[in-house]
Order: structure tokens, then C-alpha cells, then sequence
């Protein structure tokens, strides 16, 4: 079972890799952004299925935009991955937003909000 867990993240990892190189050297689209990153794949335990995760530095708006993109590319996509990997079948591929990255910067601000600056320490 865990040698199973290993192949489908090494499965990812590599889908990851080549359709970054793919989005940003084939698509063409002047309305995909060109800070669109793939920032993670998550691979079905049948590999009938991969969950690629994009974080697009920009507008929510750019955000949607190139979801709508690299989702209707999703079958070209597809194609270029199986000519650059070897395996028996390639899987579906869905687009989401990765909002981890908006998430984190929130995070931060909040416990800096929190935390006193160590200027205002020194005038206590």
C-alpha cells in the first residue's frame, strides 16, 4: 500500500514539472497571465484523475480568468504531457485556484498585527 502512495507522488511530482514547462512555453493565450504557476498536483491512487493547483500572481479576476483558460486547454494540455512522459494513460486533468499563498500572506499580517515591532518594545 505505501509503495502505491510513493508511485502516485512520483507520478505528480513529474506532471507538476513538465506542464509548467508546457503553460509557459505552448500556451499562448495573451490573456493568461504570465505569473501563472503550477504549484501542486494531487494524482487519483488509479492516476485516472490529477488535481493541478495554480497560484496566478494578480487579480482575482486574472485568477478566474486563467482557471477558465488552462481548464478549457485542459485536453491540448493533456496531448503535450503525454508526448513528454511515458505512461500508459495519462489522467484527466481539472485546474483549481491555490489560494495557500493569499492564505499564508493573511496569516502573516494577522500575527504581525499581533506581535509589538521591537521599536515598540524598546520604548516600554
Amino acid at each position: 500500500m505505501t509503495s502505491e502512495f510513493k508511485r502516485t507522488d512520483r507520478v505528480a511530482e513529474m506532471i507538476q514539472r513538465k506542464l509548467a514547462q508546457i503553460i509557459q512555453q505552448e500556451i499562448k493565450d495573451p490573456r493568461l497571465p504570465r505569473l501563472t504557476t503550477v504549484s501542486g498536483v494531487k494524482v487519483s491512487a488509479d492516476l485516472a484523475y490529477a488535481k493541478i493547483y495554480i497560484t496566478v500572481l494578480g487579480s482575482e479576476e486574472q485568477a478566474e480568468g486563467a482557471l477558465t483558460i488552462l481548464n478549457n486547454a485542459s485536453s491540448y494540455l493533456r496531448t503535450a504531457l503525454a508526448r513528454s512522459i511515458k505512461l500508459r494513460a495519462i489522467p484527466q486533468l481539472k485546474f483549481v485556484y491555490d489560494s495557500s499563498l493569499e492564505y499564508g500572506q493573511k496569516m502573516s499580517s494577522l500575527l504581525n498585527s499581533v506581535v509589538p515591532d521591537d521599536d515598540e518594545e524598546d520604548e516600554l
